[in-house]
């Protein structure tokens, strides 16, 4: 049995930077993922993908943004329960909780809070005969390392912003890189629609639009793509590829996670805005994962309720203590090993 104080569902961004508002309140942290590694779509799905709107950062690629948070929390020693998803949860008669995983394995803890996103992910497959064939095999659903990619002959399908920003990002490092959409007008953002036309123009991106991939060919690999053109049926395109990547979306879901009670809403659990608590006392669900109204599902919503939550956490955990909140530019960050990372405001006092 795996003991702590607050039991974290989810290790991505959000999850991860919970530890950090703990470790601050001296909360120790366990977190579960079904992911063999932490960081959550960030890690798994695009690592390489540059994000915008974090503070304090006009630019940070989504691996990157997880290696720091990872940093960040290092001095408060969480545990990782990862490669296993949460299965059950039992709320035993002293208010605790016990959640075991689909391996078996038990966590008790008094708090859980739900960081898991938005739940499980399936990619929408296009509907092709021998799509399974050729799965891991020149087709993928995603793309975690670009460079597997390096003077290959890609083709990409789909009319969102991971399709043109992928697109865009590979024709840089494919030889050849075709995008192929069932529409002429794209869902993505205006400048990336611009900027996949401008490369269409250098030469440097093949598009075919509207168009659809209708058949996959090749013996123990991908070895080419049948394309029709929707605008002109005189005749399909056979086209020699080394890689398909149909990026029309994720279908999440929430799993195990819908059968605990939570209310929930358009699967998302709904939340009360004072700190992010369920309609379960001392269960939680912050980030992606829920709903309220005005919920913005943007990562540095998702840390601001994670602070939140704990220092709500801190006072069902604690409800005799009092505690004093104190700016980290002033006390510093104290690790559960003893170390601690001054503020410079912090070492001046102490000089003087």
């Amino acid at each position: 049995m795996i003991k702590t104080d607050i039991l974290i569902i989810g290790a991505g961004p959000t999850g991860l930077f919970a530890v950090f508002e703990a470790g601050l309140l001296k909360l120790k942290c366990h977190l579960i993922d079904a992911l063999p590694q932490a960081g959550g779509q960030c890690s798994e799905i695009y690592p390489k993908k540059p994000i915008y709107d974090i503070p304090g950062f006009p630019e940070v690629l989504a691996g990157d943004l997880v290696d720091n948070l990872m940093e960040q929390i290092k001095p408060f020693q969480p545990g990782f329960t990862l490669g296993e998803r949460a299965e059950t949860i039992e709320k035993l008669d002293d208010g605790s909780f016990v959640v075991t995983t689909n391996k078996g394995t038990k966590h008790h803890a008094p708090i859980v809070a739900i960081a898991g996103g938005l739940g499980s992910f399936e990619p929408r497959k296009p509907l092709l005969e021998n799509l399974t064939k050729f799965e891991d095999n020149g087709v993928a659903y995603m793309i975690k390392d670009p460079e597997v990619y390096r003077d290959k002959k890609v083709v990409i399908a789909g009319g969102g912003d991971s399709a043109l920003d992928w697109s865009i990002f590979l024709s840089n490092v494919a030889s050849e890189v075709t995008l192929v959409h069932r529409r002429n007008e794209f869902r993505g953002a205006l400048d990336s629609v611009e900027k996949v036309q401008e490369l269409k123009n250098q030469g440097k991106i093949n598009l075919v639009t509207p168009g659809e991939i209708i058949g996959l060919n090749g013996t123990n690999s991908l070895e080419s793509v049948l394309i029709r053109k929707t605008s002109d049926a005189k005749e399909d395109i056979t086209l020699a590829v080394d890689a398909f990547i149909p990026l029309f979306g994720l279908s999440p879901k929430l799993g195990p996670i819908d059968d605990w009670g939570l209310e929930i809403e358009k699967n998302a659990i709904k939340v009360n805005t004072f700190d992010y608590q369920t309609n379960i006392p001392g269960i939680y669900a912050i980030g992606d994962v829920n709903t309220y109204p005005g919920k913005l599902k943007l990562i540095l919503c998702g840390f601001h309720e994670a602070t939140l939550m704990c220092q709500s956490a801190f006072q069902k955990i604690f409800p005799d203590k009092k505690y004093v909140m104190k700016y980290t530019t002033v006390g510093g960050v104290e690790g559960f090993d003893g170390s601690k990372k001054e503020s410079p405001k912090a070492v001046v006092k102490a000089i003087e």
